[in-house]
């Protein structure tokens, strides 16, 4: 069998910065603790990366690709149980980049490259909650005024975005820790996709409740 080729320093530069972000918190991780997690010198670190804010734009650059990927499979939601595959798939993404969402307003006032790419995820992620809310409506599941779709998009962006940060103050020891990824990711579907509740038909509304019933079970099992 042959070796897999080492992984690039740059690379593993990335990963560890990804983790220690996450774990941390961004403000709270130098590039020199990030050398040192990986036992190189800062300067082979600079090297690859001659400012924190560009390993920062770099794993940016990495959650965007897979968010656009992700966001144009909401035009293949056609039911509930699409909706729910769509935004768990959504959060499990928000999750492995969680960093970016815990210390969004910090990274933001900081970072002008952010600034201006994250209103642009905004606006994606808005386009791709329409697309959704279309879906079911051409499938007959869901009944709304044409002049609501905005609104309750922008409601579900707003939940699908700050979830995480929402999670954080009411656990700020554990919440974001790897342990209580499933539980904080299930909610925030939960909660999330409860907004399109009112307006989904009777049996897509009794199936939503279902899927939340059944996911919540497992995510109190998880904590036992």
């Amino acid at each position: 069998m042959a070796k897999k080729a080492p992984r690039r320093t740059a690379q593993r530069i990335l990963e560890a910065a990804l983790d220690l972000f996450n774990r941390f918190g961004e403000p709270n991780v130098s590039t020199t603790l990030v050398a040192g997690e990986l036992n190189i010198s800062p300067g082979n670190l600079y090297y690859h990366y001659p400012a924190k804010d560009e390993l920062i734009n770099r794993l940016y650059e990495g959650y965007e690709t897979e968010l656009l990927e992700l966001l144009h499979a909401s035009e293949g939601v056609h039911d509930v149980e699409d909706a729910w595959f769509f935004m768990h798939s959504l959060f499990e993404l928000i999750w492995r980049y969680r960093f970016l969402y815990r210390d969004l307003n910090d990274l933001l006032s900081k970072n002008r490259h952010l600034e201006t790419q994250f209103q642009l995820v905004l606006k994606n992620k808005a386009r791709a909650i329409r697309a959704l809310i279309a879906g079911l409506g051409h499938a007959g599941h869901l009944d709304i005024d044409a002049r609501e779709v905005d609104t309750l998009a922008q409601s579900m962006v707003v939940v699908l975005t700050y979830w995480l940060s929402y999670e954080y103050v009411r656990n700020p020891r554990e919440a974001l820790e790897p342990a209580h990824a499933q539980g904080a990711l299930m909610r925030g579907a939960h909660h999330t996709l409860h907004l399109l509740a009112p307006y989904l038909a009777t049996e897509q509304r009794r199936h939503l409740l279902t899927l939340s019933s059944a996911y919540a079970g497992e995510d109190q099992s998880a904590t036992v």
